[in-house]
């Protein structure tokens, strides 16, 4: 009888250790998972461009928007020209590229422009690629409600080929959506209208960008 309970006592000793074992490895195991999600919440990862046919080419950038978002925003197409166009000239590795002002210039002094198919926009301009930026919502806080921010920015962003097999088409397009505040509960008296309205649009300008070279993000991006 003695024999058989020290036997028990061993093995009750041997099932102790082992699950104390397990629950020091649950620990470690939870301890790592912890730092990992840390890491990722404080670093970035790259991300891979979507379309690289601008490398070696030329290039101009052209927004267009509705006249009721025109009216309501007059800087942000000039805005979003300049910064998709800078940003494009510094990462996309282009063979050369009309600055910003001067297709805006282009815009205001060919008003038929609108009327042109874009590969004649873009043979106007000397350009072999023409990055499009087609906004489709363009909005700071919902309809009728004034008091509190909800900026919205939607956009296509497509890429006419001069001489290419589509260039009355896209070759690429892709369609992109920001939003700012990332919180509830901002208005006026919290964060001025100039603010929401440049935060937005170098949101959209970074999304729009960043379809055309390799960049780095956010494990968890804000937008």
């Amino acid at each position: 009888m003695r024999r058989r309970r020290r036997g028990v006592g061993r093995w009750l000793g041997l099932i102790t250790a082992v699950g104390t074992l397990a629950l020091g490895g649950c620990a470690v195991g939870g301890a790592i998972a912890a730092l990992e999600e840390s890491r990722r919440r404080n670093s970035t990862r790259q991300i891979d461009g979507e379309y690289g046919g601008l490398k070696g080419k030329s290039f101009a950038v052209i927004v267009t928007a509705d006249r009721f978002v025109q009216a309501d925003n007059p800087e942000l197409l000039p805005r979003l020209t300049e910064q998709v166009s800078e940003r494009l000239a510094r990462q996309a590795e282009a063979s050369g590229y009309v600055p910003a002002a001067e297709v805006l210039d282009f815009q205001l002094n060919t008003p038929r422009w609108v009327t042109m198919a874009y590969a004649d926009v873009a043979e106007q301009l000397g350009v072999e690629r023409l990055v499009v930026v087609e906004l489709t919502d363009y909005r700071l806080h919902e309809p009728g409600n004034q008091y509190l921010w909800n900026g919205v920015a939607a956009a296509t962003v497509g890429v006419v080929e001069v001489g290419g097999p589509l260039d009355s088409d896209f070759a690429y397009s892709k369609l992109v959506r920001v939003s700012f505040p990332d919180k509830d509960g901002y208005g006026p008296n919290d964060l001025p209208r100039a603010a929401v309205n440049t935060e937005l649009a170098r949101r959209l300008a970074d999304r729009a960008a960043w379809l055309f070279y390799n960049h780095q993000e956010p494990y968890y991006p804000d937008y």
